[in-house]
């Protein structure tokens, strides 16, 4: 009897403080090697069952097609730049024929008031040629009596009726003269009130035709450079001040040098430059991608392809399965869950090693979900036809302490785990049932950090030789 004792206190001990099942496997990730291009593969360096690390090549596609669209793209990105330069050059010629048509229209106001000044120059000879006339006229009613007189001759008096017809025509070619004045300033000869010959409009200077015929030039010199007014109607001076608070001081040239950046002509040369190397930078992006590399460390799977295949991009080459991210999906049942918490210590029974190798372990989390309703056809049980079954919850077991050189464990394998319920769980998490929130434990991961900005294997940037990995 206490031989009897001594054998099986021990294991109902045991049994009384853990929990076991023998519905377990060993579990891994897989990654499945797709190429991001099509392509007809050239060499396949891996065969199955062979051992890779990350950034090793295993499989090579053809690089002459893209090498081909290499040299179209690199040869586009050649032709925006010459358009680009001469899109410049066109801006250029443009700034200065519009520096050109401000002078003009300059010009054409000082055009404006030297025939205003002519005007009042004309009209000042008029009023001397009617003085004259007057004098002229008076010389002669004095001098008519003389000749009855006998006083005057006849000649002497035809010099002085010579003199005063020569004073009125003086005086009419005087007043013409500031008719054809009055008239070129776009005025009637005559004013319909009869005021001064020299009252002009105010702004004339500014709505004369010539000056709004070099607005007009100046506006469509402007226009390429994307410059409007701020009114067709606008005057000159409405234009250039406009104009001219384009810059806070008013500086003409630093406005100049602003509206060659900004051009619409050269904004679109720019755009398809970017365009331009944008394309040739997919085209590189491509040609990399001609060669494909393991992402992480494992073992290769189920190879399909062979050298001389056509292969699409996503299309499926092998498989890679992890040798260190491994875990045990133990399916415990539903009435052994109770105790079970997050961090507690297992031991692991391998049916490959038998009772010669016991692995350690650590239960990591419960999956949120029995394996029928996970399952492809989950049970409907609405239907009335209900037996009650004991469900089974598959909860996760990470080694610890493992090394896959020694003692690997391979995926599908067989195990017997132990859960030692009675210890107190250790490690992260440690006596939960639900993992908190990843993101609130994690700061400093983000959606953008995990799968937008990462660099998971670029072979673009200063890297050395990728390594070959033979079969």
């Amino acid at each position: 009897m206490a031989t009897f004792g001594y054998f099986v206190t021990p294991i109902v001990l045991f049994a009384l403080s853990t929990v076991s099942t023998d519905d377990a496997y060993v579990n891994s990730h897989v990654t499945f090697v797709a190429p991001r291009v099509s392509g007809q593969v050239s060499k396949v360096l891996v065969d199955d069952n062979n051992r890779v690390r990350k950034g090793d090549l295993i499989v090579q596609l053809d690089r002459e097609p893209y090498e081909v669209q290499l040299k179209i793209k690199q040869a586009a990105v050649d032709l925006a730049m010459a358009q680009l330069l001469v899109a410049r050059n066109q801006v250029n010629g443009i700034v200065a024929q519009a520096r050109s048509n401000r002078f003009k229209l300059d010009h054409a106001i000082e055009d404006v008031h030297n025939q205003i000044a002519l005007l009042s120059a004309n009209v000042a000879t008029w009023e001397s040629k009617k003085a004259t006339l007057v004098r002229a006229q008076a010389d002669l009613e004095r001098n008519k009596p003389l000749v009855e007189k006998g006083v005057l001759t006849r000649q002497e008096l035809d010099k002085y009726e010579e003199a005063f017809r020569v004073g009125e025509a003086a005086v009419k070619q005087a007043l013409e003269q500031v008719y054809q004045v009055r008239v070129a300033l776009g005025l009637p000869a005559q004013p319909a009130d009869g005021s001064d010959l020299t009252i002009v409009p105010p702004d004339l200077d500014q709505t004369f035709s010539s000056v709004r015929q070099a607005v007009g030039d100046l506006l469509q010199s402007f226009a390429p450079l994307g410059v409007l007014p701020p009114s067709y109607s606008s005057t000159p001076k409405e234009i250039v001040a406009a104009f001219k608070t384009r810059d806070s001081e008013g500086n003409v040239d630093r406005i100049y040098s602003e509206l060659v950046k900004t051009a619409p002509i050269i904004k679109q040369a720019e755009a398809t430059l970017a365009q331009a190397e944008r394309d040739l930078d997919q085209v590189k992006l491509n040609l990399r991608y001609c060669n494909v590399y393991a992402e992480i460390d494992g073992v290769v799977t189920r190879r399909n392809v062979n050298p001389g295949n056509n292969v699409q991009s996503g299309q499926a080459l092998m498989a890679i399965r992890s040798l260190t991210e491994v875990w045990i999906d133990a399916n415990f049942k539903e009435t052994q869950l109770a105790r079970l918490r997050i961090g507690q210590r297992v031991d692991l029974e391998v049916d490959m090693y038998g009772h010669r190798r016991k692995f350690n372990g650590r239960i990591s989390g419960f999956t949120m979900g029995t394996g029928s309703t996970l399952s492809l056809l989950p049970a409907q049980n609405a239907t009335g036809n209900f037996i009650k079954v004991v469900q089974r919850l598959p909860v996760r077991i990470e080694p610890v302490n493992y090394e896959p050189d020694q003692d690997p464990l391979f995926v599908g394998l067989s195990v017997t785990p132990m859960v030692y319920i009675h210890e107190p769980p250790t490690g992260p998490d440690a006596g939960k049932v639900l993992q908190p929130n990843f993101f609130s434990t994690n700061p400093t991961a983000s959606s953008d950090t995990l799968f937008g900005d990462r660099e998971p294997n670029d072979r673009s940037k200063s890297d050395p030789q990728p390594r070959e990995t033979q079969p």
